[in-house]
């Protein structure tokens, strides 16, 4: 049972905060990702920086392009999986374009991902017919994959993204960018529904922003993914892994 598999299999709730790799410099993202996992986060996405982020908003979009400036690359986030995962017992996610797998080797660059010590991908802009050697890659591992449910996903689509998917699915709570919201729709329906056709554990994102939306989303669902909120704080601090953790503990 890989780390991912090991977070859903007690029917705990997890959080699942994400950071862009690399930024605000690789060691501060160390310590950040450490930070993390102390203050008791389960699931920690690495989003690999990309020129033309596919659906984040302005906060980690802004962010990326930092980052890329610096000239992180994906690299850079390998290197700095091997040096982070032996201090570290959360699972890690990355999230990275389609275009950067290919741009870096394919199937190969995943492989070398895995061997750093990333446990499950997740790849927001790769189609199904693409997704099915990475899908049957990661299952062969023991990898965590996992495609992205849209508000708008039809159920028959909804059910062959799940059957791509292995570990968990990653729900959006809303359509439109990544960011800070006020409110979280009801999502009560869209999760019974989704529920119909899988029973993989599901990880609610997408405007996850505050302690009582953290708690909303674990009321029906396994896990809250925390972006922008997170992101916005880390850039705002001369202590970026001290600004994660107290973040962290504030929301769950």
């Amino acid at each position: 049972m890989n780390r991912i598999d090991a977070v859903f299999a007690n029917g705990q709730k997890a959080i699942m905060p994400f950071i862009v790799a690399g930024a605000p410099s690789l060691e501060e993202c160390e310590a950040t990702v450490i930070a993390l996992d102390e203050a008791g986060a389960d699931i920690i996405e690495l989003g690999i920086p990309y020129s033309d982020p596919i659906a984040d908003g302005p906060v980690i979009s802004a962010t990326m392009h930092r980052a890329l400036e610096q000239g992180i690359s994906p690299h850079n986030i390998v290197e700095l999986v091997k040096r982070v995962r032996p201090k570290i017992g959360a699972g890690l996610i990355a999230m990275v374009s389609h275009s950067i797998v290919r741009k870096s080797g394919g199937i190969e660059f995943i492989e070398q991902l895995s061997e750093s010590g990333i446990d499950g991908f997740i790849i927001p802009d790769i189609d199904i017919a693409e997704a099915e050697e990475i899908s049957a890659f990661c299952r062969a591992k023991e990898l965590s994959f996992s495609m992205l449910i849209a508000p708008t996903t039809p159920l028959p689509r909804v059910q062959r993204l799940a059957e791509l998917s292995c570990g968990f699915l990653y729900v959006l709570a809303r359509t439109g960018l990544t960011g800070e919201q006020q409110e979280l729709p009801d999502l009560n329906n869209r999760i019974s529904e989704i529920r119909t056709v899988t029973s993989l554990p599901l990880a609610v994102g997408f405007g996850i922003s505050t302690a009582e939306h953290v708690k909303n989303v674990h009321a029906i669902a396994e896990a809250a993914i925390v972006g922008s909120a997170l992101v916005r704080r880390i850039d705002n601090s001369d202590n970026p892994a001290d600004a994660a953790r107290q973040f962290v503990q504030e929301i769950f």
